[in-house]
């Protein structure tokens, strides 16, 4: 039953994590300012992305964590193909239907977006994972936040920095200044939502402690 209970809560996590993801992939196109810097909505659910990447770090290690990611990666590849198909067969018309135009403007990416998104999704992963166990070999079960909030610190950036580099500064779509002053933006709302959120991994720690330790006990008791 122990290991039902675990079961459950890899699924939620996952669900959560992928969900997230996936979402912050499709309203990425959308771009807004913040100040005099744009920076892309997509941004908004990556914190809820590292939060749970965290907590799934916690309870099933490093390998969970990377198994998930590259899972993920695959799907998000998966669901832009199937946007890709869906632009090119022909709309429907009809006066309150959605045109071709207006369904490729809100989900027609460019390749470099794709290929930055996945790459930016990979990296960050990797840099996240690996820095929350080395400090958890430092801490132990100690100073959650530390290596939860210093994880997500350092990925973040890289995070922030490779797909607006990829798809948006290679190909010359934003010169130096606005790719170093949308990257920093970008960064730093991530960086804030992430930390506002910090009492949310504590809050859901103790959950899915006092959820598992109900096996335990029970399995004492027997």
């Amino acid at each position: 039953m122990f290991e039902t209970r675990r079961h459950l809560i890899y699924t939620i996590l996952a669900g959560i994590f992928i969900t997230n993801a996936v979402v912050a992939e499709l309203i990425g196109p959308k771009l807004i300012y913040v100040g005099s810097a744009l920076m892309s909505v997509g941004i908004l659910p990556w914190p809820v992305v590292f939060i749970t990447t965290d907590l799934i770090n916690e309870y099933f290690g490093e390998k969970g964590v990377k198994r998930l990611s590259l899972i993920t990666a695959g799907l998000i590849a998966y669901v832009f193909v199937l946007l890709l198909i869906a632009i090119k067969i022909p709309a429907a018309t009809g006066n309150n239907f959605v045109t071709d135009s207006q369904f490729t403007a809100i989900f027609g990416q460019g390749m470099l977006i794709i290929v930055g998104s996945i790459t930016a999704f990979l990296v960050s992963q990797l840099i996240d994972v690996t820095l929350f166990h080395f400090v958890k070999k430092k801490t132990g079960h100690k100073m959650l936040w530390l290596r939860s909030t210093g994880s997500t610190v350092i990925s973040q950036f890289f995070d922030s920095f490779i797909v607006l580099g990829i798809a948006f500064y290679l190909p010359g779509k934003m010169n130096t200044e606005q790719f170093i002053a949308s990257g920093l933006t970008g960064y730093f709302v991530k960086l804030l939502i992430a930390i506002g959120l910090t009492p949310v991994i504590y809050l859901a720690h103790a959950m899915i402690d006092k959820f598992l330790a109900k096996d335990t006990m029970n399995e004492y008791e027997r």
